[in-house]
Formats: C-alpha cells, sequence, structure tokens
C-alpha cells in the first residue's frame, strides 16, 4: 500500500479537531446547530490554517444524517461519501486551473439541477482569486442569489486581489495562523498516535519553521522521520533536517554585530553554510530573530510575552540583548539584510553579498543613514563607558612596561610616551585629576585642560591653568614649585608606564602648535572616524 503524507493523513474530520481556529469552528456550528446557514462563505488566510479542511467538514455537516451537537458523525453513508470524495454533492474546483469563464458557465448550469440525496449541493472553490475578471463577473449573479439548495465556499491565500463585488456577497472568516504551542501540542499527540520518539524541543523547532502552518509542520515532521527512521528525533537531528541553525546562533551573531567583530561575524556564517545551511534561508532566518528583537526592544515585558512566538526563559536574554541593541540599531540590521535579500535574487555569488553585508554591519563608519549614526554613536558611548570605568585596552600592555622590583627599577630607563598616549592622557584627564592622590594638587588642577605639541609629538603635556584666585594652590605651582609637577609625573608613570614630561602653564602664555583633544579627537583616540575641517580654531 502506498504511503500517506501526514498532512494528508491526519486532516481533521470534525470542528473539534480543527486546532488554532476556534472564532470560526464556534460559528460555523452553531450554524449548523440552529440551520441557519449562509449561501456563500468566503474561508481566508495564509497557507496550511486549515481553510479546505474546514470547508469539507462544513460540506459534510450540512448533508450528515445523524449530526453530533454540529459535527458530522462520520459513519452514514454521505460523511463516508464525502470523506471518499466521491460524493456526487460536494464540488471542489481549483480556480487555479480552471479560472476561465467557461468554467464558471458549467457551474452556473449545473446549479439549476438540485442534489439526488441529501439536502445541500456544496461548491468548494479554491484559490478562488486565480479567477479571470470575466470569470469572476459571471458568477456573481448565481453568487448572489443562489438556489437554496446550494452552498458556495470559497478560499483564498489572497483576499487582497478579489473583487470587492465577490467581497461582498460572503460571510468571510478569517484564518489566523496558530501559535507555536498549539502546532507543538499537535505534533506530540501525532507522534504519540504513530509512536514516534521525538525531543520535546524538537518538535517545537519544527512547531517554529511552520510558521503557523500546521499543515506544513506535519509535512516538516514527515521530513525529520524520513530522514532518521527509526531513530529518536532530537533538537540537533531536527535542526539538521530543516536545515536551519540553532536560534543561539543568531543571538550571537548579534553579539558580533554590536561589538564591532566583523572577522568573528563572516566565520559564523561560513560555518553555518559549511554545514549545509543555505544562505537565503539563513537570512531569513536572521530577520526573522531580529523582528522578535525589535518587538523586544519596542514593547513591555507583558507585551513581548503576548507578541512573540518564543519560550517563556529565552525572554530575558532576548530584552537583555534588545536593550544594548536599542531599536534604531537593529532597525538598520534589518533594514540592511532586506536589502540583502533583494540583491541575492540576482547574485551568483550570494555568499559574497552576505559577506560584505556582515561587514557593512559591524563598520557603521561608511553609512550616513541615521540609523547607522545611532550605532555609531552607541559604539562611542560604549568606549567612553569603559575609559570612565579605567578599562581601556592600551592599558593591558602598559602595564607590562613597568619593572616588577626595586632594583630592576633603579637601572630601568622608561621609554617616552607615543603619540597615542599623549593623546589618551587628554582624553582621560578629568579622570586623572579625580584621582590624584594630592588633595591640594587634585584642587588646583581642578579647572585646567592638557595640551600638547601635534608637531614634534614630543613625551610633553602642557597643563594649563584657566583660572587662578588668590586661594588657588595652583599659584605655587606656577611659582615654580617642582614638587607638584614631579609628583604629576610620577602618578603618570604609574598609570601609562610611560615617561610623560609635564608642564605648567598660564593661560596668557600662548604658543602655536598645541592643540587639546576635543570631541572630534576623543573619536579618533576610540577608533571612530570624523571627517574634520583644519580652520586653525584647535591653536592655543
Amino acid at each position: 500500500m502506498a504511503y500517506t503524507a501526514l498532512y494528508r493523513r491526519f486532516r481533521p474530520a470534525t470542528f473539534d479537531e480543527v486546532k488554532g481556529q476556534d472564532h470560526v469552528v464556534k460559528t460555523l456550528r452553531n450554524q449548523v446547530r440552529s440551520g441557519e446557514l449562509q449561501h456563500a462563505y468566503l474561508f481566508c488566510g495564509t497557507r496550511g490554517t486549515g481553510k479546505t479542511s474546514v470547508a469539507k467538514i462544513l460540506a459534510k455537516a450540512v448533508n450528515c444524517e445523524n449530526p453530533v451537537d454540529g459535527n458530522p458523525c462520520g459513519n452514514c453513508e454521505s460523511c463516508r461519501a464525502v470523506a471518499a470524495g466521491i460524493s456526487m454533492n460536494v464540488i471542489e474546483i481549483d480556480a487555479a486551473s480552471n479560472n476561465g469563464v467557461d468554467n464558471v458557465r458549467e457551474i452556473i448550469e449545473e446549479v439549476r439541477y438540485r442534489p439526488v440525496a441529501g439536502r445541500y449541493k456544496v461548491y468548494i472553490i479554491d484559490e478562488v482569486h486565480m479567477l479571470s475578471k470575466e470569470a469572476s463577473n459571471a458568477l456573481l449573479k448565481t453568487l448572489e442569489e443562489p438556489p437554496d439548495y446550494v452552498i458556495f465556499i470559497l478560499a483564498t491565500t489572497e483576499v487582497g486581489r478579489l473583487p470587492v463585488t465577490v467581497l461582498s456577497r460572503c460571510q468571510r472568516y478569517d484564518f489566523r495562523r496558530v501559535d507555536t504551542d498549539t502546532i507543538a501540542a499537535r505534533l506530540r499527540e501525532l507522534t504519540g498516535r504513530e509512536g514516534i520518539e521525538a525531543e520535546d524541543r524538537a518538535l517545537r523547532l519544527i512547531a517554529q519553521a511552520a510558521d503557523g502552518s500546521v499543515r506544513d509542520s506535519l509535512s516538516l515532521l514527515d521530513r525529520c522521520i524520513s530522514l532518521y527512521m527509526d531513530e529518536p528525533l532530537t533538537a540537533a537531528k531536527a535542526l539538521k533536517a530543516l536545515g536551519e541553525p540553532d536560534r543561539s546562533v543568531y543571538g550571537e551573531l548579534t553579539e558580533c554585530l554590536l561589538v564591532g567583530d566583523a572577522g568573528r561575524a563572516v566565520g559564523i556564517v561560513g560555518r553555518q553554510t559549511a554545514s549545509g545551511i543555505e544562505i537565503g534561508q539563513m537570512v531569513d532566518g536572521y530577520l526573522s530573530y531580529l523582528r522578535d528583537l525589535l518587538i523586544a526592544a519596542s514593547s513591555s515585558e507583558e507585551d513581548a510575552k503576548e507578541l512573540l512566538n518564543i519560550q517563556e526563559e529565552q525572554l530575558p536574554e532576548l530584552r537583555d540583548l534588545a536593550s544594548r541593541a536599542g531599536s534604531e540599531v537593529i532597525v538598520r540590521y534589518i533594514r540592511e539584510l532586506s536589502n540583502l535579500v533583494n540583491r541575492m535574487r540576482y547574485a551568483s555569488n550570494r555568499r559574497v553579498l552576505a559577506d560584505i553585508t556582515m561587514i557593512r554591519l559591524c563598520r557603521p563608519e561608511g553609512d550616513t543613514t541615521e540609523e547607522a549614526l545611532f550605532d555609531r554613536v552607541r559604539k562611542l558611548e560604549a568606549a567612553l563607558d569603559e575609559i570612565a570605568e579605567g578599562g581601556y585596552a592600551l592599558r593591558e600592555t602598559r602595564a607590562a612596561v613597568l619593572p616588577d622590583t626595586k632594583e630592576e627599577e633603579d637601572d630601568y630607563v622608561l621609554p617616552d610616551a607615543a603619540p597615542e598616549e599623549l593623546k589618551q592622557a587628554c582624553a582621560e584627564w578629568k579622570r586623572i585629576v579625580a584621582d590624584l592622590p594630592s588633595g591640594i594638587l587634585k584642587t588646583g588642577l581642578r579647572d585646567s585642560a592638557p595640551l600638547f605639541n601635534e608637531g614634534t609629538m614630543e613625551p610633553k603635556l602642557f597643563i594649563e591653568i584657566r583660572s587662578i584666585p588668590e586661594s588657588n594652590p595652583a599659584e605655587k605651582v606656577l611659582e615654580g614649585n617642582t614638587f607638584y609637577r614631579e609628583e604629576l609625573e610620577e602618578y603618570l608613570r604609574k598609570r601609562y608606564g610611560r615617561r610623560i614630561e609635564v608642564e605648567f602653564r598660564g593661560t596668557k602664555e600662548r604658543t602655536a602648535g598645541l592643540r587639546t583633544v576635543n570631541i572630534e579627537r576623543q573619536l579618533e583616540v576610540l577608533g571612530i572616524d570624523f571627517e574634520e575641517e583644519d580652520d586653525g580654531d584647535d591653536d592655543v
């Protein structure tokens, strides 16, 4: 006997077996019980949500000899004939292949004749949006005033393509996407009946991949069972059979984009494609993940639980990542990846396009859009926070420069500060002043600014004292007291592991070529490009 696919074998036979469409089946059952049936129904919704199955159940119920609480009994001659597809009272028409006006004229001719047995002739027209304009117009009059023994059930996945004249003549029912929990429960029920051993997480992964379609979930389960015949179905096997990466891969990829690690991001994409995952499918999956991330960033925790189709234990991690990224940055990622999907349709080497996009996402400096600007500001703020906490990356190398013992120090000559150390000292000046051990020196330098000679980049900081009230100890420093200068040089030596000479100056001592580190220079120190016009305003 030929094998029957799961979605055909387990097609719902009664309204009670339909999953995720309670708002539809409740209304139809009430109409069957009361006998107040409509002459034309319109079932619309995405694929695999039960439109054709409900149409067949309704067709059985209206002609059932022994209905049970609005459900067909399934045992009478009429129910068996409909289930076997041999009933003369239920006519199924595929409008995708029978969409001409002549096909509709045949229907109009047939509705003139009463059913030989049973009460109603039921016409199920699938993909009704495929009817030509002439065919739709020919159907209008019959659809509006059919004989009392005729019921039309129209089904479509693209209700927007139907003429308004057809819509106005039907009672419309919208079939919703079925949530992941409902589909997973249905898969658990069917695998139990079939004696198939499967992990709950594996079934949930299949339910998520089905994207709200019960029929698709059964087709995917069929594929997994065929690949791993007589083996327990684990989550890892399900992912391999589906050709999709684990959701945690998308979280890892997002972390790389946020910190600007382009090499690691490209490596993640490479490992997934090397394992057999199609690049287009991975990009589509990542877009779906970013959509969840955007909702988590833009809504409250309670709203996120309702809107996101994920396990509850995954929500805290998703919200944490979303808060660090921000809505504007996530929107930029979605925009770039959506453009990538369009470009890949016509590309001969899709992997190259994907790698370029990952690098662009890691490097927002070359993007002039508003979302990229938000991403650059986010990276700048993160780097400034790192400086404020004393975690700037250059310090890892400075500590190794200092000698370990006093004996080594006597014979050790510190290297001069490099230009980057001078720039970094200027960028961190406020924190340096706050951390000085001497209270007098700290107070004296409270209103001061560091300068450096950009022309020669000699290892010297020129500390400009901007205001000197009579009580300000900085006045003693300017009188030539070398104690405070040596104390500051010692502090800088310990902080940077480099020799930095210090010279105190007053605001009246103007010297050309000295510069301070303004916000543009801080951007440069932090590795962020900034186009600066050299207008000479920084000269002191």
